[in-house]
């Protein structure tokens, strides 16, 4: 039986990373799934809406709340089990995940390029990281732990509520509290990176060679050049032995070129536009070639200090090098001024309701501005640029996409809102936001 609680008067101000989203807001932070359990139920008899909150590292207003924010900060442990299932709070972080699973020889068969998510707040917004074999985090999931508005907990895998397990995979918080995850792991691996100079107009000519020629391949492209930065990454044994970057060269290259000196590119760029298209022919040439080889989880991650707001859309794969050519064409014709590059990377298909690669390969493009500054017709043109293709957006990034356009893009919509509908009819879960992209629940 759920303990009884009483919702707090007071109120705290909340913001996400970027900081274009805020709120005041009362605050829990329940320390078991029966006191999430309560927390619903008083919110529900109350009338009160209610968000959960990972990191705050979304960009679009998915986790802003309304009312009152559940934050899952004391859910967290993980728990390591046979062959590699490994069971996690939903407010553990992933790098303090990737970390245990470290120490005791697993890994998580693939990454984003940001730790800072919590397990949860990933997965509900359908985190993913790059390689034309392997799906998102969602993927990976065997099992969740959800309490729904009515109080009720509900332990779910592909047996027991198969329906619930597969939506709540990528659930948008619209389900039920997830307190708990257990995803497939699997043994430890290292990772063998070699980054360095390339073009945008060799990438388009040959986009599935490069993108497969080796296990996980991304490429960054500077707007106003025809310069990219490509990162291939392949698996090999740890029994192979490690080779970091050395000490100095990590600091180098990830705290002063990546972050230091690109910080400074964009305030340089945001007082004087002009010199924005200069500015990203040097940071073009900033990052060298290099190669190392280093635990799966320190390869994947990249640290991300300068603060932005970002656009991610999932076109089908074999679109993705018109929409690239298109994007780069409409951004000549804008005469915008852009510094941040954009990120280009791969999914496989996957049978998740909501997932961005739901049903089909997919190449994800992702547009940047510095945090506080309006996106304006660069986001408006990626937007328009994938739409033609039936893109889809990242839920936790930034789009203006309402359900009934999104209901044209996922084949399985319906079956997902018809999951919302029965553990969550009176919209105690929802917002604004989520009113827009999912519509509002019946009962509200």
């Amino acid at each position: 039986m759920a303990a009884r609680t009483t919702l707090p008067g007071s109120t705290t101000r909340w913001r996400n990373w970027s900081g274009n989203q805020r709120a005041e807001v009362a605050v829990v932070h329940p320390t078991s799934v029966d006191e999430v359990a309560a927390v619903l139920t008083a919110a529900a008899g109350a009338g009160r809406r209610v968000r959960p909150v990972g990191s705050g590292h979304s960009f679009s207003a998915i986790a802003r709340p309304e009312q009152v924010q559940v934050v899952l900060d004391e859910l967290c442990g993980v728990t390591v089990g046979a062959g590699g299932l490994v069971t996690v709070g939903a407010g553990t972080p992933l790098y303090r995940l990737n970390a245990e699973l470290a120490r005791t020889g697993w890994a998580l068969t693939n990454l984003g390029d940001i730790d800072r998510q919590t397990v949860g707040g990933a997965l509900a917004t359908g985190t993913h990281g790059t390689g034309a074999r392997f799906g998102g985090l969602a993927t990976q999931v065997r099992g969740i732990e959800l309490v729904t508005p009515d109080g009720e907990v509900l332990r779910c895998d592909a047996a027991t509520h198969p329906e619930v397990f597969s939506a709540a995979r990528v659930g948008l918080g619209a389900l039920g509290v997830v307190t708990a995850v257990t995803l497939q792991a699997e043994p430890a691996f290292a990772l063998h990176a070699v980054e360095g100079p390339g073009r945008l107009s060799a990438a388009l000519a040959d986009f599935e060679a490069l993108m497969t020629c080796t296990d996980h391949v991304e490429f960054y492209w500077f707007p106003h050049t025809d310069a990219t930065l490509v990162k291939c990454n392949t698996r090999v044994p740890l029994a192979d032995g490690l080779d970091p970057l050395p000490r100095w060269r990590a600091v180098w290259d990830d705290e002063v070129l990546a972050n230091a000196a690109f910080a400074g590119v964009v305030a340089a760029g945001r007082r004087v536009p002009a010199l924005v298209p200069p500015l990203a022919r040097v940071s073009a040439r900033a990052l060298g070639a290099r190669s190392w080889t280093d635990h799966s989880h320190r390869v994947f991650v990249s640290r991300r200090r300068v603060r932005f707001l970002e656009m991610e859309y999932a076109v089908p794969r074999q679109h993705a090098p018109a929409v690239l050519a298109e994007l780069r064409r409409v951004h000549e014709d804008g005469d915008w001024r852009s510094a941040f590059p954009v990120e280009v990377r791969l999914a496989a298909a996957d049978d998740v309701p909501l997932s961005t690669a739901s049903g089909r390969d997919t190449a994800y493009v992702a547009a940047h501005v510095p945090a506080g500054t309006d996106p304006g017709p660069w986001f408006a043109a990626v937007e328009t640029v994938a739409g033609e293709v039936g893109g889809r957006p990242h839920w936790g990034k930034l789009h203006g996409l309402d359900a009934a356009t999104l209901r044209q893009r996922y084949p399985r919509f319906d079956e997902f809102l018809a999951v919302r509908d029965r553990l969550d009819p009176r919209g105690v879960l929802a917002n604004a936001h989520l009113d827009r992209v999912l519509g509002r629940a019946p009962g509200r």
